[in-house]
């Protein structure tokens, strides 16, 4: 069962920006709730957080109109990405429900690929709503648990972050989200414990 996140108004405000470093989209989109081990922030407040995310996330670079329900389905979805990954780091089975509900997400039309000036953007399809973004959403998610790749997802290291990233590293053993966010504090940390269990002093003088 899934806690539910902190309501909107106890959310502190540094904690309502949104961060891009799993290396997926559909990641990315997880981490909308953060502090999942302990804050359990709700990022996605309200119908324009999601289409803040999306243009951040840069799905779209035009105004989205996303309903209450269509937020309600985009908090479902995620939930239902982040248990899928979580059981395919613990080895267990996923459950049917989860892989339902992403299902039906991706059976909406997506997001429509176009060119612009030899850059590719995405559009609404036409008559399209907030569905398509959860649409092109869910699709990654089925194509990441459904691929090799999902045997690099990986959740961070560090205790007070636990974000899932994909790791691309080639021997596949990264630990933490990103070398300069975790794994710099990290670094830093073990310097410090390292320095004071060092004996004072040095070797006698020439």
């Amino acid at each position: 069962m899934t806690v539910q996140a902190t309501p909107p108004g106890d959310v502190p405000a540094e904690e309502l920006a949104f961060n891009f470093r799993s290396g997926r989209l559909c990641l990315a989109f997880v981490a909308t709730v953060g502090e999942r081990w302990r804050g359990n922030y709700e990022r996605l407040r309200r119908p324009s957080d999601l289409t803040r995310w999306c243009r951040e996330a840069g799905l779209l670079d035009a105004p989205m109109t996303i309903t209450s329900r269509e937020l309600e389905e985009a908090r479902d979805l995620r939930e239902a990405i982040y248990r899928q990954a979580q059981a395919v780091i613990s080895g267990r089975q996923a459950a049917r429900g989860d892989e339902a509900l992403i299902n039906s997400a991706a059976g909406a039309p997506p997001l429509v690929p176009v060119l612009r000036s030899g850059r590719v953007h995405l559009t609404l399809p036409s008559g399209g709503s907030g569905q398509a973004a959860l649409s092109t959403l869910a699709r990654d998610a089925i194509d990441l648990f459904g691929s090799s790749a999902h045997e690099r997802i990986r959740e961070c290291a560090s205790p007070e972050c636990a974000l899932l990233f994909v790791d691309t590293s080639r021997p596949g053993k990264r630990r933490w989200c990103s070398s300069t966010a975790c794994g710099g504090k990290e670094r830093a940390a073990a310097y410090r414990r390292r320095k004071r269990t060092e004996p004072d002093g040095g070797g006698p003088e020439a």
